[in-house]
């Protein structure tokens, strides 16, 4: 059996991950290893690593073919449901955060709010999309990421649109209060998925792929946090926009991502 190394720049999320997985659908080879905080993939197989390599760099993810070598690894197909599990719990704390923070969003009038729960709700497709496909067909997979991927995208532009609406029109001050209070228990949320995600010390891919989606979450969290406070200082709405600008472009970004999985 052989071992080939492949370092794709791009990789930093389960949305790479599944992109690749269905990419390679069809292909022969043993066994799939993802290390994606050092954006390495480690493909086992028995034929040539060429045809597995070229599906790769078709997407465009930065793919670097690093070495092949001689492996006599043997596999034992292991336990998943502690992991399943742990994935619902975070799954269902980012879907009652995005409850929290768009409703009140929406009252305090605070983009910034909006913007983050609809990144919750992103963060939550991910992770549902991952779940829902262990044990079906890639056909189908790409279907429920391209439902997926146009839902998220419309969230994206519904808020860009929104921000600029509000951005040229004379919208009030968003209630900083809010801004800052839900934001700290999305915080909170945040950081027990974290410390949950980081105390099963899993070396699965899409463990440590969520473990940076939600590390990626608290520093959105914190950066509303710093705007409701640019708000009272400033009596100002452009700060909430500001946030709530960023953290929409990042909504799109995933649904784009998502949408390369469908292809």
């Amino acid at each position: 059996m052989k071992k080939s190394t492949i370092y794709i720049s791009k990789m930093d999320c389960p949305s790479e991950e599944n992109m690749i997985r269905m990419k390679l659908d069809g292909q022969e080879f043993v066994k799939l290893d993802f290390d994606i905080p050092n954006r390495n993939l480690f493909v086992y197989h028995e034929g040539e690593i060429t045809p597995i390599y070229e599906a790769i760099t078709d997407l465009n993810l930065g793919a670097s073919l690093i070495n092949t070598e001689e492996s006599e690894i043997f596999f034992i197909d292991p336990d998943h449901s502690k992991e399943k599990k742990l994935l619902w719990t975070v799954l269902l704390i980012n879907l009652s955060l995005f409850v929290l923070e768009f409703i009140t969003g929406f009252f305090s009038r605070s983009m910034g709010l909006v913007a983050d729960s609809l990144d919750m709700l992103a963060d939550a497709i991910v992770y549902g999309l991952s779940l829902y496909a262990v044990g079906h067909v890639a056909a189908k997979k790409k279907r429920v990421a391209k439902i997926s991927g146009y839902f998220q995208m419309a969230l994206a532009l519904f808020g860009i649109i929104e921000v600029i609406r509000r951005f040229l029109g004379f919208e009030e001050v968003p209630v900083f209060q809010s801004m800052i209070i839900i934001s700290l228990f999305a915080l909170i949320g945040n950081t027990v998925s974290l410390y949950l995600l980081q105390k099963s010390k899993s070396k699965e891919a899409h463990m440590q792929a969520s473990m940076i989606f939600t590390s990626n979450d608290v520093i959105v969290n914190i950066g509303v946090i710093v705007a409701g406070i640019f708000v009272y200082f400033t009596n100002s709405k452009f700060p909430d926009l500001l946030i709530g600008s960023i953290v929409f472009l990042l909504v799109a970004k995933g649904a784009v991502r998502i949408l390369k999985l469908a292809k």
